[in-house]
């Protein structure tokens, strides 16, 4: 039957219709076809909604790529001819992008968020409490860190230009503005202003994404932070003899790396913002109260992994000891491979009976579409290939040089053996993300607790539904206590590998670099080459010790 276009011509088409069938009931076909025109309205309105999202999509990020497509020509002009394009060029035009970042970011925070229906679903997978909490805790190092450059900057007026002071200050204010727009809107589905939010979100992204790769590739920065460590800065801009000069300069070498990290995290956080523009979630999708931490059973993880971050701490400390008077010694780089090469097998092997774990267990994969999920996924995978890369980097230069070196042998095995760890976390950390929580109580699940005073009132069952649902609690009951020692082993394991990363964290964090150290990759690539890989690698791989921690945390929880 043709469906009507307007809703006033359903009575009568229905009564036409209704004639010669046998007993018509006028108000039967009525209502059907009210139902079949408001299926067709409403259909159309989703399909009208979904492609004016995705070319809102298309437009917003063919705008972020043409705009880090300009920045990336700026950079590398910058480093292929230093005469013609100037770092003083590059920073004029990512103020300017800052600018029209902190002018977006100030309309949403003043004009869009408040408007009536801007924010009516929020995605409770979107900013966790670590991740809010790692971009709070980077963007007050990065602004410690601009503030110590600032210092040191005053320190050499008779050699720095003065404009770089008015770079920073820019910088400042945009990290304290974004930061305090991720913070509380980063779980934000908007519903207004689509296209504008889009693509606000997306140059400042770009910005983030740029201020990263003048990070990672300025050379300058890499040769100041060389001679500093050496103690032989270049004569034409020496330190002058005084300590607030030492200090700043010390400051600005050790808190140099919270400046990438912060802007990997804000990128990540503005990505999912992005998605979430025009979302709506449905009720169904509603996410459920997750368990909370506890470290309730948690023995033999607990202690392997406490065990391990005090010997690295203590390495760690050893290290810095010897750095700070002179180059670190070669039996200070041995303790510290060897160290790594002792402590990633063992993670290896804890990742991998993780993995079997996950396939022995009888648990329901979670399939609702998840933007935050899918790019804890990417993140991992794509952090990975920092320290991937420079392993692979080193197990080339080592074995075209010298592999018969006690250091260089140890370098060799730490390089294979951090390939294969970070492989095996994240094949374990994404299967656990991928499966539902276990039910801590199986009882109140299946019979039903008190309902809240918001909720329906608790239905009344007849005998047998109450008996067969008593029978169903108790047989999983059983089966959830034959389980119980995969779920302490997972616990055990994620326990364990949440201790390891936190120290594999703190140590390339807070200034313990010894590939810059050990000279033979240096040597071997060039001194240019090297600094941008390492500095391109390094940061990434920090980044994703502290994604790893989040995610074994989720694996932790839901176990």
């Amino acid at each position: 039957i043709p469906l009507p276009e307007r809703k006033d011509e359903i009575l009568p088409r229905a009564a036409k219709h209704a004639q010669g069938v046998e007993a018509p009931n006028e108000e039967a076909w009525k209502i059907r076809y009210e139902k079949c025109w408001l299926h067709r309205r409403c259909s159309s309105l989703l399909h009208k909604d979904t492609q004016a999202r995705q070319a809102g999509q298309l437009f917003s990020g063919l705008l972020a790529m043409n705009v880090v497509f300009l920045g990336c020509a700026f950079i590398s002009s910058m480093i292929f001819n230093r005469v013609a394009i100037t770092l003083r060029d590059v920073r004029i035009f990512l103020s300017i992008l800052k600018i029209l970042s902190l002018c977006w970011i100030i309309y949403y925070l003043l004009c869009t968020s408040r408007k009536p229906h801007a924010v009516l679903y929020r995605d409770s997978h979107a900013g966790p409490v670590w991740v809010q909490g790692s971009l709070v805790l980077f963007g007050a190092c990065t602004i410690l860190l601009h503030v110590f450059r600032i210092g040191y900057i005053v320190s050499h007026n008779h050699c720095k230009s003065q404009l770089e002071i008015l770079f920073l200050c820019i910088e400042i204010i945009f990290i304290c503005i974004q930061t305090y727009l991720l913070w509380r809107h980063c779980k934000d589905c908007t519903q207004v202003q689509h296209n504008l939010t889009r693509c606000g979100l997306m140059l400042t992204m770009a910005t983030d994404l740029l201020l990263w790769l003048l990070a990672v590739t300025n050379d300058s920065v890499h040769r100041e932070i060389e001679s500093a460590l050496k103690g032989n800065e270049s004569s034409s801009c020496t330190c002058p003899n005084t300590i607030a000069c030492f200090v700043f300069q010390k400051g600005y070498i050790l808190l140099y790396p919270f400046n990438m990290e912060y802007c990997l995290i804000g990128s990540s956080m503005l990505y999912v913002m992005w998605k979430n523009v025009g979302r709506r979630i449905p009720p169904h999708h509603t996410i459920h109260a997750q368990p909370k931490f506890k470290l309730r059973g948690v023995i033999y993880g607990l202690v392997l992994g406490i065990s391990t971050l005090f010997i690295g701490i203590c390495i760690f400390m050893t290290y810095q000891i010897e750095a700070t008077s002179s180059a670190p010694r070669q039996e200070t780089l041995v303790l510290y491979y060897s160290y790594y090469i002792a402590l990633l097998p063992m993670m290896t092997v804890g990742a991998l009976a993780g993995t079997v774990i996950h396939g022995l267990e009888e648990r329901e994969l979670d399939t609702l579409k998840n933007p935050t999920r899918s790019l804890d996924m990417i993140l991992l995978m794509g952090a990975a290939l920092g320290q991937i890369g420079i392993s692979y980097f080193s197990i080339v230069a080592i074995v075209a040089t010298n592999p018969g070196d006690l250091l260089n042998r140890l370098i060799l095995t730490y390089a294979v053996s951090l390939i294969i760890q970070h492989i095996t976390q994240n094949i374990f950390i994404i299967e656990g993300l991928h499966r539902q929580p276990l039910v801590e109580d199986p009882d109140a699940s299946l019979a039903g607790q008190e309902p809240r005073e918001d909720c329906d009132p608790r239905r009344v069952y007849p005998l047998e539904i109450r008996q067969e649902i008593r029978r169903v609690s108790h047989a999983y009951s059983h089966t959830y206590g034959r389980l119980n020692w995969k779920r302490k082993a997972l616990k055990e394991i994620s326990i364990f590998l949440i201790l390891c990363n936190i120290i594999l964290w703190i140590m390339p964090t807070f200034g313990m670099h010894p590939a810059f150290e050990n000279g033979l990759e240096k040597s071997f690539y060039g001194y240019s080459t090297w600094f941008a890989i390492v500095n391109f690698g390094l940061p990434l791989g920090v980044f994703y010790r502290m994604h790893s921690v989040g995610g074994l945390l989720e694996v932790y929880v839901s176990s």
